[in-house]
C-alpha cells in the first residue's frame, strides 16, 4: 500500500469512528430523554424525584457525549489526508523505529493489511513530541531517543 492509500484508509477508520461516537451519544440522549419523558407521568413522591433526578443525570451525561463527539468530528475537518507532507502536522503519517502513527484524532491502534498504526491526537503526549518532527530527526519520548525515518 502506498502511503496516500495508508492515510486515506487511516482517514476512513476515523471517520467512522467519529460517526459512531455521533451515533451512539444521540441515541443515548434520545433514550435519556423518553426516560425523562416517562418519570413526569408517574407522581410517586419521592420515587418521582429520584427518578426524575437520575433521567436528568443521564441526559447531562449524553449531552457531554454528544459534545465530545462533535468535537472529534470538527477536529476531523482539519485532517486532510491527500495532503503529502515533509514536516509531522495533523494528517501526517509518522513512522518510528518503534512504530507507525496518524496524527487525527485519538482513536488507539488501527490494522491494515496486518500492520499496526496507532492514530493518534497531535494534543496526545506523543502526538506533541511529534509534531514538526521530519524525516531524520529524534525525538524524546518517556526518557527514549526515537528516531523518525518518514513523514508523509
Amino acid at each position: 500500500m502506498t502511503n496516500s492509500t495508508i492515510k486515506q484508509a487511516l482517514y476512513d477508520a476515523c471517520q467512522q469512528y467519529v460517526n459512531q461516537r455521533l451515533q451512539t451519544a444521540k441515541e443515548a440522549l434520545a433514550a435519556a430523554r423518553e426516560a425523562a419523558a416517562e418519570e413526569t407521568k408517574s407522581s410517586a413522591g419521592d420515587k418521582y424525584e429520584t427518578g426524575r433526578a437520575m433521567a436528568q443525570i443521564e441526559e447531562e451525561r449524553a449531552l457531554g457525549q454528544l459534545a465530545e463527539a462533535n468535537r472529534l468530528n470538527d477536529a476531523m475537518q482539519a485532517v486532510r489526508p491527500q495532503v503529502k507532507t515533509t514536516t509531522a502536522e495533523v494528517g501526517s503519517l509518522v513512522v518510528t523505529e518503534t512504530a507507525r502513527y496518524y496524527l487525527a484524532v485519538s482513536v488507539g491502534k488501527v490494522s491494515l493489511s496486518g500492520v499496526d498504526y496507532f492514530v493518534v491526537s497531535p494534543a496526545s503526549p506523543i502526538g506533541q513530541v511529534l509534531l514538526g518532527a521530519q524525516a531524520g530527526d529524534a525525538v524524546q519520548f518517556q526518557g527514549r531517543s526515537i528516531e523518525v525515518k518518514e513523514v508523509g
